[in-house]
């Protein structure tokens, strides 16, 4: 039988992926890691990750982190999302998208906001970028503290030069210094509707874009590198090529295509 519940879990302590690069295949959903290359003067990696989906539910359910430091910030978010991974997937379980995304926010804050993360927090050292990506049915839901980036392509959009989705915010961390502690927390968050036909959601972290001679700073070059190629194999040839430019910085990047059926929103006047 086709096991249709993939879980996925990586933190770079475990394995730093420093001169490896690393391609993970869970069911439709490719994980890249690489930890840098150590003639660059790389010798750690601080990001980390955590893909769950279920493919009869119909959802994903992704996290992406870039860690400074250490690693023990990018550590204590996964931990926290393991504690609570049987309450998250009875939300993600609900059959309507409609049910889910709001329940969903107001628990990953109460989860953020809880007295006992904020104190694992403080006696942490270095704090982390945070990025959560959830697709159900014809919706993508995010919620992102820090600079990571989610991206969107179809078609469509790109047709209008659109691809990015959120918007990189700089000095808003997990950990040690915590947006969290704040007398009100600041992080973004949204809901997009996905387009008719395949759309493909794009994650990763600053060292794709930051690489040096900047290959993917472009998110057209992303998109274009992914027509007419198997997913993982573009993965593993974008990580090469930022290998190629000696990147120092980490990369990790969750990636998925998913084929919407549904009519979706147009103008009256088409």
């Amino acid at each position: 039988m086709t096991n249709h519940i993939h879980d996925f879990n990586w933190v770079g302590s475990q394995e730093d992926f420093v001169d490896k690069p690393y391609i993970k295949q869970l069911s439709h959903v490719v994980v890249g890691l690489y930890g840098g290359n150590s003639n660059a003067g790389q010798y750690k990696n601080e990001d980390g990750c955590l893909v769950w989906l279920n493919e009869k539910e119909g959802w994903e359910f992704a996290i992406i982190l870039d860690a400074h430091k250490t690693a023990e910030s990018a550590e204590i978010v996964l931990e926290l999302f393991e504690e609570e991974k049987y309450h998250i997937k009875k939300l993600l379980s609900l059959p309507r998208a409609q049910q889910m995304f709001k329940p969903l926010e107001e628990k990953i804050l109460s989860m953020f906001q809880s007295e006992a993360f904020l104190e694992r927090c403080r006696n942490a050292t270095g704090e982390t970028a945070c990025l959560i990506v959830v697709r159900k049915d014809k919706y993508v839901w995010w919620f992102s503290v820090g600079d990571c980036i989610l991206y969107l392509f179809h078609e469509e959009l790109a047709a209008l030069g659109q691809y990015q989705v959120n918007q990189r915010q700089f000095y808003e961390w997990v950990g040690q210094v915590n947006t969290f502690e704040q007398e009100v927390p600041c992080y973004s968050s949204g809901i997009k509707e996905l387009r008719k036909g395949e759309n493909h959601l794009f994650l990763t972290t600053d060292g794709l874009i930051e690489c040096p001679g900047e290959p993917y700073s472009n998110p057209i070059t992303i998109y274009n590198s992914f027509l007419n190629t198997v997913d993982a194999e573009c993965i593993q040839h974008m990580i090469e090529i930022i290998q190629s430019h000696n990147v120092r910085d980490s990369t990790t990047i969750v990636s998925w295509k998913v084929d919407i059926s549904k009519e979706t929103t147009k103008p009256s006047d088409q």
